[in-house]
């Protein structure tokens, strides 16, 4: 596996530092955030280290350039928005510069984005999955023909009351996925795994490495912390931050050992990126390195690797 991080927590720095930071603390690979310029809606939204809005061949080659003198590769370019927004005028804005991530990772040689289905919140799964084979019928077609592998996050996107009932992204299920991958059934379309979502979910994380392991694209590395005592007050109806909290790998209740061993099992050799959302290391960007490397720290002793 190639050890790396999601730059989305590192929106305050460049391009360039975030590679620098990548390459000088033993780092192969990011993530790298590809939002297009303007007012993020929520945390970790809207940090452009690579804007292909801007992306000329020059450009192309200095990126690719500058990770390559750093040993560090894009392991995908990474856009989170909600695809099937029911508001169609910010649907087709995401879908346009979702193609235009395609388009840019073919012409890269990076040939992965990782992003979300998306979802119409206030409709059900079944008018969703409906929605979803029209929304991203031509979309899934643009990657097969550009060769650009879509690796969709399981994270359901509810964690507040504006997000109730159903979350902003459909693909939060094994259950759901099996339907998915039925409709469109494409080498194009899979995973980025991350156990962090199921814990919450009450769900099992292990299980679904091995049924789905030929569509896992991409893993992260997050944990959460769910607090049993909140829960059993305020019950799963509840907006989930009311009972759970995002940390650090090895600071939450995710079996690292566990859920690395079966990536193992399954032979999978693609990019595992730690993703920081822990608001205990967010005091700077300086806290956010720290919460990758103390991470990184924790996690060698499961893949091995620089334990200094």
């Amino acid at each position: 596996m190639r050890q790396g991080f999601v730059s989305a927590a590192l929106g305050g720095l460049s391009f360039e530092e975030v590679v620098d930071f990548a390459g000088q603390n033993g780092f192969t690979c990011v993530e790298m955030a590809c939002w297009p310029r303007g007012k993020a809606d929520r945390r970790y939204a809207g940090v452009t280290h690579i804007d292909v809005d801007k992306l000329d061949d020059a450009g192309m080659q200095y990126v690719l350039g500058y990770c390559r003198d750093r040993g560090v590769t894009i392991s995908s370019l990474a856009y989170y928005p909600n695809i099937m927004d029911a508001d169609l005028e910010k649907r087709e804005y995401v879908i346009r510069h979702l193609k235009r991530l395609i388009c840019a990772s073919a012409d890269m040689g990076i040939h992965m984005v990782s992003t979300f289905i998306g979802r119409m919140t206030d409709k059900s799964v079944e008018d969703n999955l409906k929605e979803f084979e029209r929304v991203w019928e031509p979309i899934v077609r643009l990657a097969e023909e550009k060769k650009v592998r879509i690796a969709i996050e399981n994270c359901p996107m509810f964690f507040t009351s504006d997000e109730w009932p159903g979350g902003q992204n459909l693909a939060s299920t094994p259950a759901i996925w099996r339907q998915l991958f039925s409709i469109l059934p494409s080498d194009y379309l899979g995973l980025n795994y991350d156990p962090s979502h199921f814990v919450w979910q009450k769900m099992d994380y292990i299980r679904p490495v091995y049924e789905f392991c030929d569509k896992i694209f991409h893993v992260h590395y997050k944990d959460i912390k769910l607090h049993e005592d909140r829960l059993s007050d305020v019950g799963v109806m509840a907006p989930p931050l009311q009972y759970m909290t995002p940390r650090i790998p090895g600071h939450g209740d995710v079996d690292w050992g566990e859920y690395i061993a079966a990536l193992l099992d399954i032979g999978y050799e693609g990019a595992a990126c730690i993703e920081i959302e822990d608001k205990a290391f967010e005091y700077s960007p300086e806290g956010i390195k720290e919460a990758l490397l103390i991470s990184r720290r924790y996690l060698s002793q499961y893949i091995g690797g620089d334990n200094t």
